[in-house]
């Protein structure tokens, strides 16, 4: 186990080692910081598995410590360690995810005992990978829905309910987040006999579209020798999927609204109603309340879409499901190709933690199948992953210029903060959510930088 103590007092950190030196199972590899900035570079560039700190030091709290390192790598046991019992910190503590609050002075045989409780976890998760976390999804099409995040279990248990009704459901979510694995469980649960149609509007020519999504009758236009139905009668009885649906032509919007509407559709060279019963899942991963502020997206149609809204959350903020992803991804290919490949060794799954995932599950599961298919033994190796294009071992470029630190990092900490109010279009509830932190912290923060 390699253990992290953050503390800016020297006897403290003498004291720890001396305490871990004499546990002789699991043997412990220690290693000393003694600032939050310190702690947080160390776990980027080792592996770090738990971590004792201090709640009050030079360059912040037990809380900046539990949040960064959590975001940075969820499997990271923290404990924190104060001089002062205070119940309701420790709660806090305990809700923004740290694995135990300790009163100092602590007495040796309380380290060892965390220090046991912390290995016995790690022996689980990465000895025998926990078994996956999975919604109640039946078919072969939604097994990749894995998941034991919070957030996740949320959004699929708004899926599950909506299943049962025939309301129009929206979900919205960065490219590779699952939005079509999602719309196949809500077909899959909504027990309608008819098929799951998927149709990506963005890969649509626009002169076709209307054909594609109403058929049309022959005649109807050069090209068209014979009748063809539409992707709505194609899912007659059962769902509609419409991929990227802020893609769509404005004439379209008109038609298609009238379809949900009304539940009537008119194929392309006739005056014949059709109503068949479709129910309609759609998707995309823009910004539809911006598009309809900025005149591109019909607001009414907006409305009808968005009866049930389900927004599923990037891969970075769900990093408590990627081990259980990792274990799916590498059973699904070892399977497909025959290889002997049994699991993911620590170091490898500690540099896949710390990936920023620009391309979400997607990519997560490229970068597996890429794995099992290049090793060469029976656990994936940090040789067999792909090179992170992000690669934290590269460091930040860093200007020093002539600022000074002060000035320097207040105005880092406008911009950052700056441009997820610009991305969350002024909401601070949501900007906390996606910094990571509460709302009442960025609401101090702004008032302490003097921002507005």
């Amino acid at each position: 186990m390699t253990l992290l103590a953050i503390d800016d007092d020297e006897t403290q950190l003498e004291l720890l080692r001396v305490i871990c030196s004499s546990i002789s199972y699991p043997k412990i590899e220690f290693l000393v910081a003694k600032t939050v900035a310190q702690g947080i570079e160390t776990a980027t560039r080792m592996v770090v598995d738990f971590v004792l700190t201090d709640h009050h030091l030079p360059d912040g709290t037990g809380f900046d410590v539990v949040r960064s390192l959590k975001a940075l790598n969820p499997m990271i046991s923290v404990v924190v360690m104060t001089a002062y019992d205070d119940a309701r910190e420790a709660v806090e503590l305990l809700k923004a995810g740290a694995e135990d609050y300790l009163v100092k002075p602590t007495p040796p045989k309380a380290i060892e005992r965390i220090v046991l409780r912390v290995n016995e976890k790690y022996a689980l998760m990465h000895e025998a990978l926990l078994p996956p976390i999975e919604g109640p999804a039946s078919s072969p099409a939604t097994a990749g829905i894995v998941y034991r995040s919070g957030t996740m279990a949320r959004m699929m248990s708004i899926a599950a309910r909506a299943a049962d009704s025939s309301a129009t459901v929206l979900i919205t979510g960065e490219s590779g987040t699952g939005k079509e694995l999602v719309a196949q469980f809500i077909h899959d649960r909504s027990g309608r006999k008819g098929n799951f149609v998927a149709v990506n509007i963005s890969a649509l020519a626009e002169s076709l579209a209307e054909s594609e999504l109403f058929g049309h009758r022959r005649g109807a236009f050069t090209g068209a020798d014979s009748d063809r139905i539409g992707r709505f009668e194609e899912a007659a009885n059962g769902t509609l999927f419409l991929d990227e649906i802020g893609d769509i032509s404005p004439p379209l919007q008109v038609k298609l609204l009238r379809a949900i509407q009304f539940g009537v559709i008119e194929r392309l060279g006739e005056n014949v109603p059709r109503r068949p019963n479709v129910r309609i899942v759609a998707a995309t991963h823009r910004n539809l309340p911006a598009l309809v502020k900025g005149g591109s997206f019909r607001r009414d149609l907006f409305y009808r879409l968005n009866v049930i809204e389900i927004v599923l959350p990037p891969l970075r903020e769900r990093k408590d499901d990627i081990i259980f992803l990792v274990e799916r991804f590498i059973e699904r290919f070892r399977e497909r190709d025959g290889k002997k490949v049994e699991g993911i060794t620590r170091e490898a799954m500690d540099k896949l933690s710390k990936r920023p995932f620009p391309g979400n599950v997607r990519e997560l599961e490229n970068i597996i199948e890429r794995a099992v298919v290049l090793c060469r033994g029976n656990m994936i190796r940090v040789e067999d992953l792909p090179p992170d294009d992000s690669s934290e071992d590269e460091g930040p470029c860093v200007d020093l210029g002539s600022a000074g630190y002060e000035k320097t990092m207040s105005d880092f900490e406008k911009a950052f903060l700056s441009e997820a109010l610009r991305q969350t279009e002024g909401n601070k509830s949501a900007a906390a959510r996606k910094l990571g932190i509460t709302e009442r912290h960025l609401r101090s923060r702004i008032e302490r930088l003097g921002m507005t």
